[in-house]
């Protein structure tokens, strides 16, 4: 398939505003992934271009190219009296990358990386594929060390000196994970059901196995609904995380028969795959390698290089293959530390061993996907416990099951007293549902709740602060697609001078606009607020205000897409 035609597609669908009709678009395009234009390897490319992905979602793999790249590649396609600064300064009138990429003419530029995939400098070649398109991509993404810079460069010129206007528009905003057409995971779930005539709740169940949405939408076209439902966790590729919202005891015991109780520790969340006999967990264009243990943050990223203890207690005390679901928190003479310590250490690439010895991490594994060469997430919760304490030898989190309150609130005041949150209330019969956030975990907290929200813009301080952004507008998700938001207040308190200098470094680079003390930052990161109540209020866009709110931390293992939503406040202000 050309590229063209998917770029025409994507603006068609920018174009609608119903989800209904949105889906239609996107189950066409699949359709036509098998058409006489397009070559077998289009279809799960497809499906991760239109949702703005270019690996699976299960690949911690990126790009790894920040703004300027594609800056100063657009620039030499454009031609020599266009220079990287003048893109920038064009984005920041314009506001988005596709539009800028988009309003020059390219095509006649000579040079390195011009020729590539075998089209001409003067733009007469033939046309981008969605094939060449991907395997260009995939060749960026492989070049590291010495003169990885430059080659990166080159190989997105001669993206972009063969793209026409429309192209332009979408490989810029593809490669700098801002396509933003309005097509969501569950548009790609539903189209991919509909295109193929296989039942949703098949796709949905080979999704929640795989995490990979190219690789179903090419098992339902092949396989059909038999293919779908042969698919399995395998060892070696994340699966996200299940998720878990506010709560009460009182929610928590008119719902069910009895509630599982555990202690809600103030850590860092991981996923652990283990294999004994090594795991083959190359992904697409990763170099192969073999480790009995691989473990994976929130986001689904690689971090086992910087938890060496926690790869040490697994290994000593886990003999079969197994995928495990727990928390890693920090410690200081076996007292638990904030969680600003754990991401220290999630953040340490080098130097990990004296990092290992200025914070130390304990593991407490609460649930089990996955034990011996069975796949645990349709058993209830009550039996993948029973199996992860039959694994696992050590750093099992202990479960109470209850149907009596005060019993419930005896475990909370163990927790507090051994430093931690406090308790998550669980359903015993409930199942596992990756990336689900739902009714059978409550995550229940004595003090306030805090928020997860995205910062969409900031003001410069003033006198000594004046070189830092000193207040920051936060925004909740409006819908589930993570696309759209909608500002609630702003947080300059709880932020010490040093704190300020490393979110100004940390949110620079994500400003689209500036007009005098106000910039416009895209919506990339995502604090934790804390806050006394939740009010009504006309000031912001979502019809609510928080009412001293206070900067808690950086949350850098969450997405945009996975903060708070609007939906959550007006729950939240409902129940005060």
């Amino acid at each position: 398939m050309e590229f063209g035609e998917f770029a025409d597609t994507a603006a068609e669908i920018e174009a609608l505003s119903a989800d209904t009709d949105i889906a239609e678009r996107v189950t066409a395009l699949f359709g036509s992934a098998g058409g006489e234009s397009a070559s077998d390897g289009d279809l799960p490319v497809l499906a991760r271009f239109v949702q703005g992905r270019v690996f699976p979602a299960w690949s911690s793999r990126t790009l790894d190219i920040g703004p300027n790249y594609c800056y100063e590649a657009v620039a030499r396609a454009a031609g020599t009296n266009v220079s990287a600064d003048d893109v920038e300064a064009r984005l920041a009138d314009v506001g988005d990358i596709g539009e800028v990429a988009a309003s020059y003419d390219f095509g006649g530029q000579q040079g390195l990386g011009a020729f590539t995939s075998g089209g001409r400098a003067d733009g007469s070649g033939d046309d981008l594929t969605v094939a060449e398109v991907a395997a260009e991509l995939d060749a960026l993404a492989a070049a590291e060390g010495s003169g990885s810079r430059d080659k990166k460069i080159d190989i997105l010129f001669g993206l972009f000196n063969r793209a026409s206007a429309e192209e332009a528009r979408y490989l810029a905003r593809l490669v700098l994970s801002e396509m933003r057409i309005g097509v969501g995971e569950g548009t790609v779930r539903d189209a991919t059901a509909r295109a193929f005539e296989v039942p949703v709740e098949a796709v949905e169940r080979a999704l929640q196995v795989s995490n990979d949405y190219g690789e179903v939408a090419r098992v339902a076209r092949e396989d059909g609904e038999s293919g779908l439902a042969a698919m399995d966790l395998e060892l070696g590729r994340p699966v996200q995380a299940m998720l878990a919202q506010a709560g009460t005891v009182g929610d928590a015991v008119d719902d069910w028969d009895e509630t599982a109780v555990e202690w809600k520790y103030d850590g860092a969340r991981v996923q652990i795959h283990h294999d004994p006999a090594g795991l083959d967990w190359a992904g697409e264009g990763e170099s192969a390698e073999s480790r009995a243990v691989a473990i994976f943050s929130r986001n689904m990223e690689d971090v086992t290089d910087a938890l060496p203890e926690v790869v040490e207690h697994v290994e000593a005390n886990l003999d079969s293959p197994a995928i495990l679901d727990g928390e890693v928190v920090a410690t200081e003479d076996g007292d638990p530390l904030p969680f600003q310590e754990v991401l220290r250490r999630f953040r340490r690439k080098h130097d990990v061993e004296r990092a290992r010895e200025e914070v130390a991490l304990d593991l407490f594994a609460f649930d089990c996907l996955h034990a011996a060469g069975d796949d645990l997430l349709r058993e209830p919760l009550a039996e993948r416990h029973d199996r992860l304490e039959s694994v696992l030898d050590a750093g099992v989190s202990s479960l109470w099951v209850t149907d009596d309150p005060e019993e419930i609130a005896d475990v909370e005041t163990e927790a507090l007293e051994a430093g931690h949150e406090g308790i998550m209330l669980k359903n015993p019969a409930s199942t596992y549902s990756p990336g689900r956030r739902g009714k059978n975990w409550l995550k229940r907290k004595p003090d306030v709740e805090t928020l997860d929200l995205v910062v969409t813009g900031a003001e410069w301080g003033e006198g000594r602060r004046a070189s830092f952004l000193g207040t920051f507008l936060l925004s909740a998700r409006a819908d589930d697609s993570g696309e759209s938001f909608e500002t609630l207040g702003k947080v300059a308190t709880g932020i010490t001078d040093e704190e300020l200098a490393d979110l100004t470094d940390l949110l620079e680079p994500h400003v689209r606009k500036q007009d005098g003390q106000t910039v416009e930052i895209a919506p990339e990161v995502v604090f934790e607020v804390g806050y006394e109540e939740i009010q009504a209020s006309p000031t912001y866009s979502s019809g609510y205000a928080l009412r001293f709110p206070r900067f808690v931390g950086v949350r850098e293992d969450k997405t945009p897409e996975s903060a708070d939503s609007l939906a959550r406040v007006e729950r939240l202000a409902d129940e005060q």
